[in-house]
This record gives structure tokens, C-alpha cells and sequence, in this order.
């Protein structure tokens, strides 16, 4: 009994710290027009934080990056890392970029926690009020 308590203790322990993680998967919501757009997992290589689109969902209208340039151009947008670079800033990440497919164009980003299961992402050019936010779910 006593081994099944511990057990079931550290099992909890393990969920409830990765529902604190950015580290995942999550939805994707356009916050122009306010659709389900796609499913990003997040990862972290070489210390740093990215993002992978793996999934399109139905409000997804393009399904390959063609406003994109260079050897991004007319690639599939299921596979295209959209997010990289991202640092460990404090409770959050910041000093990467995010890429929108829909436009082929590169923002600086910001990316926080607002509780376990939503994710604050920040797009911008320049200054951080000169941008665009989204909040994205974490898919279960």
C-alpha cells in the first residue's frame, strides 16, 4: 500500500510539473479571425526553445508557406518550424523569432505562461507594443 501511495504521489508530481512547462503541444488560434489554425509542438535543442507546426486543423486556409522566401518558399507549412531561437527569459522566453506562414514574414517574439494550459505568444517588429498577441492552448 505503502508503495502504491508513493507511486501515485510521484506520478502527480510528474503531471503537475509539465502542465507548468511551455514544453508540448499546443493550439494554434488566429487572433484576427479568431479560428482553431493548426497544432505546434515545442521542443528545446541546443538549450534553446522552437516550435513545429504538426498538425493543420480545418480554419488553416494555406497548406504550404508560399508568401515565404528563399528555401522556405512553397514548403509544406505541417513540418516548418515556426518558432526558434527562443531564450529563457525569467518565467518566460524571449530574443527568438516566430515566422507566419500565411504572410512569409519574421517577428521577434515573446512567449510566457498564463496559466498551465494557455500560452501567451507576443509577435513584433522593433518594439514589443508594435505587434501582434495570441494566446495558444495546450492540446491534452
Amino acid at each position: 500500500m505503502k508503495k502504491y501511495f508513493t507511486l501515485l504521489m510521484f506520478s502527480f508530481l510528474l503531471t503537475s510539473i509539465q502542465a507548468q512547462s511551455v514544453f508540448g503541444v499546443w493550439k494554434t488560434i488566429d487572433d484576427e479571425e479568431n479560428v482553431e489554425k493548426s497544432h505546434v509542438e515545442i521542443y528545446e535543442e541546443n538549450g534553446k526553445l522552437y516550435g513545429k507546426v504538426i498538425k493543420l486543423l480545418e480554419g488553416a486556409t494555406a497548406t504550404h508557406c508560399t508568401p515565404c522566401e528563399g528555401d522556405l518558399q512553397g514548403k509544406p507549412i505541417t513540418g516548418l518550424t515556426i518558432l526558434y531561437d527562443m531564450e529563457k527569459d525569467g518565467d518566460g522566453y524571449t530574443n527568438g523569432e516566430i515566422l507566419d506562414p500565411g504572410t512569409g514574414k519574421t517577428y521577434s517574439c515573446n512567449l510566457e505562461l498564463d496559466g498551465p494550459d494557455k500560452l501567451y505568444v507576443r509577435g513584433y517588429l522593433g518594439f514589443s507594443w508594435l505587434g501582434r498577441t495570441q494566446y495558444w492552448y495546450r492540446v491534452k
